[in-house]
């Protein structure tokens, strides 16, 4: 488990080191990066922790039933109710991120309705339409695998 050292450091020392770990988060563009500055700098159970927590957030703002998410992430009651907590009376930090990845969603979602619609053109063709129907049962098929 996570702990924190009994021996507390000064505030102006505790603030420069918090803005050094922002600036490094900040500073990092690439996806590679982001996963090789995440292995080293937590353990496994952290990121499975810090995951759940961000999680738990975007069902709670896709308005999922507290026990519904207890189920899907295997999470306590206690922990939902900590990060609606955090999401309703903490400021913005959840609420930015989820606002984010609700965007990034929805701009795959028309894309993959325009590519369906596009496909579902040629694959209704009696002929040379094989192609294209296999095509549009493989977007089928991923669509309904993406999200929670």
């Amino acid at each position: 488990m996570t702990q924190v050292s009994k021996y507390p450091i000064s505030k102006e020392i505790a603030d420069r080191i918090f803005e050094i770990f922002s600036k490094a988060i900040v500073g990092i563009h690439e996806k590679s990066e982001v996963e090789e500055f995440l292995d080293n700098l937590l353990s496994p159970i952290e990121r499975i922790m810090l995951a759940k927590r961000l999680a738990i957030a975007l069902l709670l703002e896709k308005e999922y039933d507290h026990r519904q998410i207890c189920k899907i992430l295997r999470v306590s009651l206690s922990t939902v109710v900590s990060v609606n907590h955090a999401r309703t009376y903490g400021g913005n930090g959840y609420s930015h991120v989820i606002h984010r990845i609700l965007k990034e969603e929805k701009v795959d979602q028309i894309i993959t309705k325009l590519g369906l619609s596009l496909v579902s053109l040629p694959a209704k063709a009696t002929k040379g339409g094989g192609a294209w129907r296999y095509l549009k049962q493989e977007m089928e098929k991923k669509t309904k695998t993406k999200g929670f």
